[in-house]
């Protein structure tokens, strides 16, 4: 959510996964030798990620390396159809409502969980019971809030414990059907329930969540094998599965690397098969190094700096300051020489490729303009401490844009700015979440389904769980609840470019650019690998070559 890749948070967003869009560069693999030799049906791959943040319980993981391994272990009710974003059904033989405030279930039969338990309407009912319950800790459970009952299960902080472990709003109607009744409309509901989160669990998990979250059961294209931590998780091929995206491989490794630049060395190497982002070190020289195997793509993911407005330095201030320090960030120059070529500068708070995409919302913040920048920050009383850092994780390639964001604003206002490096994406993370950071910090967002709603309410809103810089504005929250209310689709996503509008007059972030895959394959994979809206190559399509 999920950051991009390094979130749902992007490590370097969370993630739906879309289906195969095509990727950058020459789109025929005819005579490239990516299509040399036969395919092996049961080869597997070695692919890179970090160290999930916590045990892989499905409403557990906001970064995308969590989440990652989760969408490989389990299916949901829907997905999306690429290019439109149209919703399509896995699990689901459908979702329907009338009225967009109550809607029914019914799943297709038949399927079952990795240990031969079926998947029932059961299955998503205690799961998500069980996820929104306050007294489990699941980092997701705000996602469950439109439920009748959530208040029940999950009480506001100071309110006492929960009432009861059932919302009322989900009914088991039999085996394949279920009712779920929210608190009021939500128009877009069903594009929600792609996202991992709103898995289903098998009784299995009930008895031991701690244990299952370290060898988890699920019921999705492969199985767990094992997890290694800090070192690498294996999962195997499902023979069993039930879906229309069984997986063209035999299985997957994920595998920790600390740096890009140990990533990008075995890539070269062949022993790894996918590399999620090229160092910067490498940009320039990547495709010649690669040849066809590199990969350059678009999704739909953004990249912000973050105020964290808790802490004594932003608790009161002036909104200038916040629109001066982001009019002083050169963001053309960064993207075309730091990051040669990789970005697109931001102008919105939105990711591209989003139903409701809007160009400029940002307004004249995201525009370079070192005068204007000043004068703001001095009219709105300055910086306190005339110095700031910007908290972001190592184990990915970011120092180096860090360095050149921190630049501008020192070069543009006389500000001291600084990079606060932490080890790798889940020490970031736990800084973040006890809300531990010491200024501002790195931000990215890759879609968890496609409406501009998951890129403002679920990150700007002021009860949001994505809102981790504790913003706050009224006047966003009033139309972001009119928008949820809406009848249509299309109501409400007009809502929410409206609601967008109003978060330049107080920045919650400083949008920098959108993102774009810039990686690499090995030699063992067979032809490109399809990717996702979600920047993400779509692993169960994936073939291996023979050896």
């Amino acid at each position: 959510m999920r950051g991009a890749k390094s979130a749902k948070w992007v490590t370097g967003a969370i993630v739906v996964a879309m289906a195969a869009t095509a990727c950058g560069g020459d789109k025929s693999d005819s005579g490239s030798g990516l299509t040399d030799g036969k395919v092996d049906p049961n080869g597997t791959l070695v692919v890179q990620t970090s160290e999930p943040q916590n045990p892989l319980q499905p409403a557990n993981a906001k970064e995308s390396q969590g989440h990652r391994v989760l969408k490989s272990l389990f299916s949901g009710l829907v997905t999306y159809e690429p290019g439109t974003g149209k919703i399509k059904n896995i699990n689901a033989e459908s979702v329907t409502s009338s009225d967009a405030k109550h809607w029914t279930v019914k799943l297709k039969p038949g399927w079952k969980f990795h240990n031969g338990e079926p998947v029932t309407a059961k299955s998503y009912v205690d799961s998500w019971n069980w996820s929104a319950n306050t007294k489990n800790n699941q980092i997701n459970s705000q996602w469950f809030a439109d439920i009748e009952g959530y208040d029940d299960v999950h009480p506001a902080k100071g309110e006492g414990d929960p009432k009861s472990d059932k919302m009322s709003g989900l009914k088991v109607v039999s085996d394949t059907e279920f009712t779920i009744a929210l608190k009021s409309k939500v128009s877009y509901f069903n594009y929600k329930l792609g996202y991992s989160v709103w898995y289903p669990l098998p009784d299995a998990f009930f008895k031991n969540p701690k244990e299952y979250g370290q060898k988890p059961v699920g019921n999705g294209p492969y199985k767990f094998e094992s997890w290694d931590h800090n070192d690498k998780i294996v999962v195997k091929r499902f023979d069993g599965y039930q879906g229309p995206d069984k997986a063209k491989n035999g299985g997957i490794t994920f595998k920790n690397y600390t740096t890009a630049d140990a990533a990008y060395n075995d890539l070269r190497s062949n022993n790894l098969d996918w590399i999620e982002q090229i160092p910067d070190t490498s940009l320039t020289n990547y495709k010649q190094d690669l040849g066809d195997r590199a990969i350059t793509n678009e999704y739909s993911a953004i990249q912000d700096v973050a105020f964290a407005f808790y802490t004594d330095q932003w608790k009161s201030i002036d909104p200038k300051v916040l629109t001066g320090l982001s009019m002083a960030i050169d963001r053309d120059t960064i993207t075309k020489t730091t990051l040669h070529g990789s970005r697109v500068p931001a102008t919105s708070f939105v990711a591209k490729g989003v139903i409701g995409y809007q160009a400029n919302s940002c307004g004249e913040a995201c525009t370079f303009n070192p005068e204007k920048a000043k004068q703001y920050i001095k009219d709105g009383g300055g910086v306190p401490g005339n110095k700031i850092s910007i908290q972001y994780n190592a184990d990915q390639p970011h120092k180096t844009w860090v360095d050149a964001v921190c630049n501008s604003i020192r070069k543009s206002t006389g500000i001291e700015c600084v990079g606060d490096s932490k080890p790798n994406f889940k020490a970031d993370l736990d800084q973040r979440e006890k809300k531990q950071v010491k200024s501002m910090y790195r931000s990215g967002w890759v879609l968890d389904y496609p409406v501009n709603a998951n890129f403002l309410r679920d990150l700007y809103g002021s009860k949001a769980d994505g809102n981790q810089g504790a913003y706050e504005n009224k006047e966003f929250d009033e139309l972001a609840a009119k928008a949820d209310q809406a009848n249509t689709l299309d109501e409400t996503v007009k809502l929410y470019q409206e609601a967008e509008k109003t978060l330049a007059k107080k920045l919650p972030v400083i949008p920098l650019w959108y993102y774009a895959t810039n990686a690499g394959q090995s030699t063992k994979v067979y032809g490109k690998m399809p990717y996702g809206q979600d920047g993400d190559p779509i692993l169960t399509d994936v073939q291996v070559k023979q050896k």
